[in-house]
């Protein structure tokens, strides 16, 4: 087996590669255009196939035409699973470099960081289609298909990590904004952290990722755990993981908290920061090598 380091396992030209050829789609990404949802799709099978993973498509219908997730999973097929996935739609006809072509790059590179690894328990990459409106808390969401494929072959999730907007960073105070007033007295004012965010409940994973991430990578990590009627605390792929009762959070540069180009024609390529998405992918990679381990039993 080839060995898994703490090694930066992704460059930055090539997170913005990825980032350049899905925002640069046309028609772009989203629900009115499936052939360019295809090519994206294509495309993502293609990186993960060549970062050793085996795909495949998860297809399903909504008004007629045909959508796909594209999964990656290497482990134990009878073991709990840990699910690390990405929506590669956009809103509207928008570029979508942070929202959410910055998550899409991340997660193909975290492929080829743990390119080696063979996790204790199943391990599910997942770039989903229809996470945008019109879709959007709808049962048409790509994760809503995959959390319920999950759950009616009889899977335990241990957890899942929604990969949300990952390329927006500023190092000027004053630059995170918060959706409730206060907040900046708990977390910092700078944004150039990333956030994971998820339901009271979610707090034990959530400090599980925060504490690895902090030994495999750069970037700074916090966590916001909250009842679920905070704001803009379901708003991704994480959501529908929730019902099945498992554990699940986002990973996230907090979106429109922080990145004044979210959902307009401006969220383009160069706007993003890829020496910290670089940094990210070993972060990540540490997270979910904690996550796929064998949980050991406590002496009665």
């Amino acid at each position: 087996m080839i060995p898994v380091t703490d090694a930066a396992a992704a460059e930055p030209a090539t997170l913005a590669g990825h980032v350049e050829f899905l925002a640069s789609l046309d028609p772009p990404r989203s629900f009115d255009h499936p052939d360019s949802l295809d090519r994206a799709a294509a495309y993502i099978a293609e990186e993960l196939a060549q970062a050793g993973w085996t795909t495949r498509e998860q297809p399903f219908e909504v008004r007629g035409n045909t959508y796909r997730n594209i999964v990656a999973r290497r482990g134990p097929a009878d073991a709990p699973r840990v699910v690390v996935g990405a929506h590669y739609d956009v809103h509207g006809d928008l570029p979508g470099a942070d929202d959410n072509a910055s998550g899409v790059a991340i997660l193909i590179e975290l492929a080829r960081a743990l390119r080696g690894y063979e996790p204790a328990v199943g391990l599910e990459l997942v770039a989903y289609t229809l996470e945008e409106q019109p879709a959007f808390s709808l049962d048409a969401m790509g994760s809503g298909h995959h959390a319920d494929e999950l759950s009616a072959a009889g899977v335990e999730v241990r957890a899942m990590l929604a990969l949300e907007m990952l390329g927006y960073f500023r190092d000027l105070p004053g630059t995170q904004r918060f959706p409730v007033p206060g907040l900046g007295w708990w977390y910092p004012t700078t944004g150039n952290f990333v956030g994971l965010i998820g339901r009271w409940q979610d707090r034990p994973l959530m400090q599980q990722v925060q504490a690895a991430m902090r030994t495999g990578g750069e970037v700074p990590v916090h966590y916001l755990a909250s009842p679920l009627d905070f704001p803009g605390l379901d708003n991704s792929d994480h959501r529908n993981y929730w019902p099945h009762g498992w554990p699940a959070a986002m990973v996230t540069d907090t979106a429109y908290y922080r990145n004044p180009n979210y959902h307009t024609r401006f969220d383009i390529p160069g706007t993003l920061n890829y020496q910290r998405m670089a940094a990210l992918v070993p972060a990540l990679a540490a997270a979910v090598r904690s996550l796929t381990q064998i949980e050991e039993s406590s002496s009665p």
